[in-house]
């Protein structure tokens, strides 16, 4: 008997997060501090360290963030096989920290490598047969032109995976209108559909989670994740809800920390066998332990400073 694939494949961008750095800067200069980011990226980090065989598919410029990008990812044991070299510039963000750890951006982001897939570059890196899901979203999934072509991407490879999407809403970059335009269709390709509570006031405002839940189901995602930061998260198959808890954790900062938590429920969703389709045999109780697992990794990632995941060890089972 062939084994069940557990591989994923995360598509998407790398961004520079730049934070601030008060102890070396003055009223005449501003220091910053430059980590790798980016949803996709941070997710594709975090799968690989608890363990999960990942490939990321992104466009990697040749400036100096690209390297960057390009070291954190290898570092993290991510394959990069795929992923294209290019001209265009990397994406830059300017992170602020309020006093709860909360992140607001600015980006610099026009032209960036990461919006310009083509048909051809896709097509060129589909599934392996190794590949359990495919997970996308954010801003290289809404950005044209290349976010199109990712949503061609995902209707050809959910013949043979399970595909995840995460909306991770830039209401800077691009209006929430815009978002919710595009959702059905992304329920329409989505078995799990995954955001932030934030998102949600974004998409449908006034909505509770429950209300969306069976929004997005009617439109065809059949789990609907949503994190609702210190409260845990509500997850919701088939219109069957479970509630999880968040641990309690000392938080330095909430960056990467719904990247962390997507990757710990694709992984834990993976060991237990449930991706490479359409979820048919996924039930409540393994929704649950699969989000309280996510939880945890998500908890860890915000114990620390910026979007830093745990490795498999630190999370336990």
């Amino acid at each position: 008997m062939n084994p069940v694939p557990r591989g994923v494949t995360v598509i998407g961008e790398c961004v520079a997060d730049a934070f601030t750095d008060p102890a070396r800067s003055s009223p005449s200069r501003l220091a910053l501090d430059v980590l790798p980011g980016g949803g996709p990226a941070n997710t594709a980090v975090a799968l690989a360290r608890l363990g999960t065989p990942t490939r990321f598919l992104a466009r990697f410029s040749d400036d100096v963030f690209g390297t960057l990008f390009r070291n954190h990812l290898s570092d993290s044991g991510v394959d990069l096989t795929g992923s294209v070299r290019a001209s265009e510039p990397s994406t830059l963000a300017i992170a602020n920290l309020d006093e709860t750890g909360q992140a607001t951006y600015s980006f610099f982001a026009d032209g960036a490598a990461d919006w310009q897939w083509t048909a051809d570059e896709l097509s060129a890196a589909m599934p392996e047969g190794q590949t359990a899901a495919v997970h996308t979203g954010s801003l290289a999934l809404i950005r044209r032109p290349g976010g199109r072509h990712i949503e061609d991407y995902l209707t050809k490879a959910r013949e043979h995976t399970t595909i995840s999407i995460d909306p991770n809403v830039r209401s800077l970059l691009v209006p929430p209108t815009v978002y919710h335009q595009r959702l059905h269709h992304w329920c329409t390709l989505a078995d799990i559909l995954r955001l932030s509570e934030d998102d949600l006031a974004l998409l449908l405002p006034g909505a509770t989670p429950e209300e969306a839940c069976d929004t997005w189901h009617a439109a065809g995602a059949r789990l609907v994740v949503i994190t609702l930061g210190g409260r845990g998260a509500l997850a919701s198959l088939d219109g069957v809800r479970v509630t999880v808890p968040a641990p309690a954790v000392d938080v330095v900062d909430t960056v990467g920390a719904g990247d962390a938590f997507t990757a710990g429920l694709l992984h834990r969703l993976a060991e237990l066998g449930h991706l490479g389709r359409r979820l048919d045999t996924l039930t409540l109780e393994d929704t649950a332990d699969a989000c309280s697992f996510a939880a945890r990794v998500a908890a860890l990632t915000c114990s620390v400073p910026g979007a830093d995941p745990p490795r498999a060890e630190a999370v336990g089972t």
